[in-house]
Parts: structure tokens; sequence; C-alpha cells
């Protein structure tokens, strides 16, 4: 008998009866090859080294209840089997590789809508939903999410909260962490579990969105809705260079404007898209594909090209990007009546007057035609014998142009490269790079080939993340961490990547819950440790400092919060708090209370109040543990600390230091559709459970 006759048997006799005859299960061959991977780049050149389905799951199952989840993971729990969550397999950073002992469990027959609260509003969805026909939905009711990822068509709820996902219009909807109204959970013990967001904390739901399905099932979310937008305005924009487009995106998002899309591309990317579009003109489909070059003669040409990615980078470095045509920003605002024109035309004004040109509507609106159109198009590379992937950074504006530079030079030693920049916030901006690259060996493809093709994939990766580090970068903007980025974590996290494990063990602790993923596979710390990688945002020894390019403020947690607001008043500045919640209470008090009078962040999902921190969290065997996580305007490298300390009252850490949002004083403040969901509801039973146990797993 195989090991999945032995697991499937076992699942049968071990689960209850209620659950036992409605549960989908499967041991055939043909879907465990297809829950063998994600689309994590390098599964994609096992595939293509002929090595397809090595990491087949020993069984899968589709529970079709929360109840029919709670029972599958008692079931593994008691037998120590790991279960692998499952949404759509989109994700790109090896986040599902299982074996023959592993149990997949798939998600999307959960895909009921529990509840649209069309008043909130907010929509009560389960975890399967698909991101394109939900959006599709809610738009024909008069809704919508506002979340737009590059995979909508094979990406679900579920996923985009593990993920910390971003979307498209992430200027103006933000991320999904700014849409979750609460989660229910399964944790991996079997129990279930409603975290709810709350204005003042505490709150859980930061720990388990981005965690990547280690911690707990996530089994469905409540999300926040804004009305349809009923009109659009487009523009483009050209720059001679790309750091004058990043300069104009910057004034334009601090200036209190938030165009849903704002996407800065570098003069070869500009040049690449502007290409297509006159190819395209007046093309048929017919048409295109008679000029389409042999299979053959094309994969040569390709490998042939990528072989030296260096000597072409530095061609094209050289011909300067005025030569190339400059870099072109795409511009989209979206809303309600006349707001999105109105918008516009003061974004306009402060483009041009940063030296864009005004290329008009086409190609924004060309832009949003095709706007999921690349994430099909890297299948013919790896057919050729090269290898093409992404890399999301993000940090401070002040910071940008030394992330930029430093990650562009390493991956250009790797592979060829073009970048844009992709989300944009008052406070920084996400960069993704584009690359592509191939073995150096001018021999035809082969097992030779795959080796060297892949070992020209891995250094790309470890030297593009390791200038990010060096730049004072996060290494994950919105794609997560998997097994891609893990070995890296420790460099950005630090000591935090115990608190992560101490997370785990307090909602997982027989660790069954996609072992292997997210959390760095290396010897747990035993001394506590302040390092912090990169010398642009290493803290200052000065109580107070000021960050003006992106808006922050780096201050001691026990400078009063009226000390800061008069300092920052002698700047024109403002933490724009209730003038009622300016305190003589130090600024780790009032955070540690739960910030009361900070803007409020559903009214400007962009924005966040918390850019970075260091805080010293209680660690019973290590004494106590200094984190630093350094600024960014946003992030996806794992659970978010954050969750233990704003509003947590001081149980679990206290904090150093922080980065803080700042504002001119009379400044504009944007406002989205008003959102009156509860906003601070009681702590739940099984909520206090959580916590105790995570505070009694801390103080070990």
């Amino acid at each position: 008998m195989s090991r999945s006759d032995e697991l499937l048997l076992d699942l049968r006799g071990g689960l209850p009866a209620r659950v036992r005859d409605g549960l989908r299960a499967s041991i055939d061959d043909a879907d465990q090859v297809a829950y063998a991977r994600d689309l994590w780049p390098r599964h994609h050149m096992a595939v293509r080294a002929g090595h397809v389905g090595e990491h087949r799951p020993g069984l899968i199952v589709w529970p079709e209840s929360t109840e029919e989840v709670q029972a599958v993971v008692r079931w593994a729990a008691d037998r120590r089997i790991a279960l692998v969550p499952f949404g759509a397999g989109s994700g790109v950073c090896g986040g599902i590789l299982p074996s023959e002992d592993v149990v997949v469990v798939d998600l999307k027959r959960m895909a009921r809508w529990r509840q649209l609260d069309p008043n909130a509003p907010s929509l009560d969805v389960e975890a399967g939903a698909l991101g394109l026909p939900l959006e599709n939905e809610l738009g024909r009711r008069g809704f919508t999410l506002g979340h737009f990822p590059s995979s909508i068509l094979c990406s679900t709820v579920g996923g985009w909260v593990a993920g910390r996902s971003a979307g498209q219009c992430s200027g103006y909807y933000g991320k999904i962490e700014d849409m979750v109204v609460a989660l229910e959970c399964v944790t991996g013990t079997g129990e279930r579990v409603v975290m709810s967001r709350r204005a003042h904390g505490p709150d859980l739901t930061p720990l388990l969105i981005g965690s990547e399905g280690v911690l707990a099932i996530i089994t469905a979310a409540t999300l926040r809705l804004h009305p349809a937008p009923t009109a659009r305005a487009f523009a483009a924009f050209t720059f001679p260079e790309t750091a004058a487009g990043w300069e104009g995106m910057r004034q334009v998002f601090q200036a209190g404007l938030r165009p849903a899309v704002s996407r800065l591309y570098d003069p070869f990317d500009a040049m690449m898209a502007r290409m297509g579009a006159v190819k395209g003109k007046g093309k048929s489909r017919g048409a295109e594909k008679k000029g389409t070059p042999a299979p053959g003669l094309g994969s040569v040409a390709l490998r042939s090209i990528l072989r030296r990615p260096f000597a072409l980078n530095e061609v094209i470095d050289r011909v300067g990007g005025r030569a190339l045509g400059g870099a072109m920003l795409v511009v989209i605002f979206e809303g309600q009546g006349d707001n999105p024109a109105s918008d516009l035309a003061r974004a306009r004004a402060i483009l041009e007057l940063g030296g864009g040109r005004y290329d008009g509507e086409e190609p924004a609106r060309r832009w949003l035609a095709h706007r999921y159109s690349v994430s099909y198009r890297q299948a013919p590379v790896y057919a050729a014998g090269a290898w093409v992937d992404t890399m999301e950074v993000a940090t401070t504006w002040q910071n940008l142009a030394a992330l930029y530079d430093g990650v562009h030079r390493a991956l250009g030693r790797h592979a060829f490269v073009m970048a844009h920049m992709s989300h944009a916030y008052p406070d920084g901006c996400c960069i993704y790079f584009s690359f592509a690259g191939s073995a150096a060996s001018s021999g035809g493809v082969g097992p030779s080939w795959d080796t060297a093709s892949l070992a020209a994939y891995e250094s790309a990766w470890r030297d593009g993340l390791a200038a990010a580090e060096a730049a004072g970068g996060t290494i994950a903007h919105h794609h997560g961490v998997g097994r891609s980025k893990a070995p890296r974590l420790r460099a950005e996290l630090g000591a935090g990547i115990e608190i992560v494990r101490a997370v785990k063990a307090s909602l997982d602790p027989l660790g069954i819950l996609n072992p292997g993923n997210l959390i760095p596979d290396d010897v747990p710390m035993t001394a506590p440790t302040s390092e912090v990688v990169g010398v642009a945002t290493a803290p200052t020894d000065a109580r107070m400092s000021l960050d003006r390019v992106s808006m922050l403020a780096e201050v001691a947690a026990d400078t009063s919060l009226s000390e800061l607001e008069a300092w920052l008043g002698r700047e024109g500045l403002t933490l724009g708090v209730l003038a009622a919640n300016v305190t003589p209470a130090s600024l780790g008090d009032w955070l540690a209370d739960g910030a009361h009078g900070a803007p409020d962040a559903w009214l400007d999902p962009a924005d966040h109040l918390l850019a970075g921190f260091v805080a010293r969290f209680h660690r019973g065997q290590h004494g106590r543990l200094d984190v630093v996580v350094r600024p960014a305007p946003r992030r996806s490298v794992g659970p978010d600390l954050v969750a233990l300390l704003v509003g947590a009252r001081g149980r679990f850490a206290e904090l150093s230091r922080v980065w803080i949002r700042v504002h001119e004083i009379g400044g504009a403040r944007p406002a989205t559709a008003p959102f009156t969901g509860d906003r601070d509801s009681p702590v739940s039973a099984q909520e206090a459970g959580v916590f105790a146990k995570l505070e009694e797993v801390l103080r070990l």
C-alpha cells in the first residue's frame, strides 16, 4: 500500500461521520501533479529540465465548510501530519512544496458570500472565492473591493490575505491589510477563531495577514468595500529621467492626492511599451502571428542576447534616459462625479511643474486595457532556454535612489534588467524589477545548460536581495517570502524571527501548518541583538530627527506627545493627532494604548501611522530581544509585529524608537468613502485566549 493510500484510508477512518461522508479527497496522479508546486520560477526551470511533479502531496482534500477544515486539522494534529493550505497556486515565492507525507487543503470549494452589508459597506466571504468573479459580482451590486492584483484571474481571497497582497490600485484603496475588517481562521489545533481589526487595538489580524499558511488556515474574511467608481480620469507623462518621475509621484502623494494607479516606467521599459503600442496599431491578430519569428530561431537569439546581460545593461545605461525617450508615468484617478477629473488637474499641475510632459490619455487607457496581460507571457521565455522573474522591493522616498541603483546594479551582473515604480505612498515607493537571464555557456540547451541557468538565477536573487538590504529597503512589498526569500528574512527582521516563531508556537504548537515555508530554517538566537542592516536607516542617537523628503520622524518612544508636536510645529509639521489627545504622555504609551486621535486609517487606506520601530520584546530564555524593523512604506515579510505593539498595552514589548508619519500643518488630507463598520468591537473570548497563549509562549 502506498503512502497516499494509507493517508486516504486513515482520513476516512479518522473523521467524524458527518464530515467523512461529504469531504472530497483525492490521491489521483493528475491531482498530485497539479498540487506539487506554485508559480515560483524555480519550479518552471525544473519542469523545463524534465523534473515534473517531484514534490507531489500524498493527499488532496477539498473542504466545503469551516467545520470540515477543523476536522481535517484535528485529524492531522493527532497524527502529526503536515497540512498545506492552498488557494489558487499563483504564488511566485515557493510557498507550496509538499511531499508524500503532506496533505494539501484546497479551499476553493469554500467560496460563498456569507453576508453583504451595504451600509458599512462590507462583505463577509469565504477564503476560496476567486478574484475576478468576486469583483465582477460586487460591481453588479454597486461596489468594489478595490483590490486588483495581476493574478486576479487565478488568485483567491485567502491567498491575498495570507500573502499580504497589493493590487494595482493600492494608491487609493490600500493593500489587502487595509481592507480586512475581520478574519476567520482555524489554528493548528483545530480551533476556530475570529479575529477583528480594531482602530485602537488590541488587534491580531496583522499577524494572520502575510502569515503564508504557517500560523492558521484562513477560512473567511470580512472585507471593507467602496462604492464602485462612476468616473475615471487618465493621463500619461514623460520625464527625462526616472528620478524626476518619482519626485513627481512623491509630490503628488504628499499633496494629499491619491491616484488609484501611478506607475512609473524607467526609460527602457517605457520605450518597449511605446514600441508595442506602435506595432499593435492597425494589426489584426492574424497579422501579428504571421510576423512572429520561428520558435527555434527566436530561442537561439534570446539565449545569445542574455548570455552577457551586463554588457547589454551597460549599453542602455550609456545611451541614457533621454535618448530612449525618457521615463513614462501612467496615472489614473477614479471615484465619483467630477472628483477624478479635478484631482487629475491638480496632479497635472504638479507633474508639469516638475518637468513632466503631458502625453494625453491613450497610454494610460492602453495600460488599463492590458493590465493583466504580462502575467501570462513568461512561458515562451522558459521554453526558449532562458528565465525571467520579478523582484518587488520598497523603501522611503529619501532612500529610493540608493535602492534603485543598488538593486539594478546587483541584478545587472546576472540578468537583463528593467524596472518600474508600481505602488506609491506618501512616505515611499515600491520598485518592481523585471529581469531575464540565461546560462553563460554558448552550448545548446541540455542538463548542463539547465544547471548553469539555475546557478545564474540563484546568483541574481542572492545579490539582488543583498543589495536591497544594504540600501535599507524591504525585500518584499507584496509577493511575500515563501522559500525563495526565507534565507534573507533574518537580515531584515533580525531577532523578530524569534517573535514570529513564538507566534507560530502559540497558534500551531505542533508545527503541522506549511512547515518549511516563510520562517528561515536556521538556529534560533541565543542572545539579544539590535543589528541593523543598511546605514541609511539605522536608528540615530538623537531623540528626534526628521526625514522631510519621506515625511517621517524618527523619535525616541519616551518623548512626550506634546513635546513631539511642539517640535514638529516649529518645522511646520504635525502628527495630525486630534488636539484633545495631545497629552504629556509618552509617544510609546500613546501607541501602546491604541494611538487615540491619530488620523483615521479607514479614510486614507494608502497611508499608515508607523513605518518602522525598535522594540524590546519579552522572551523568556533569551531574556529580552531587541527587534528593529526598518522604515518602509509597506512590506510583505510575514506577520506584522506592530500587532504586538500598538494597542497591546505593553503585554509583549516596550517600544524604544519609532519612525512615524508626519504631515504639513494645514495640508490637504484625502478621504475615501466613509466606512461605518464596527471599529472597536469587544475582544472575544477566543481572541483573549490567543493573546494569553502568545504571552505565555513569549515568556517561556
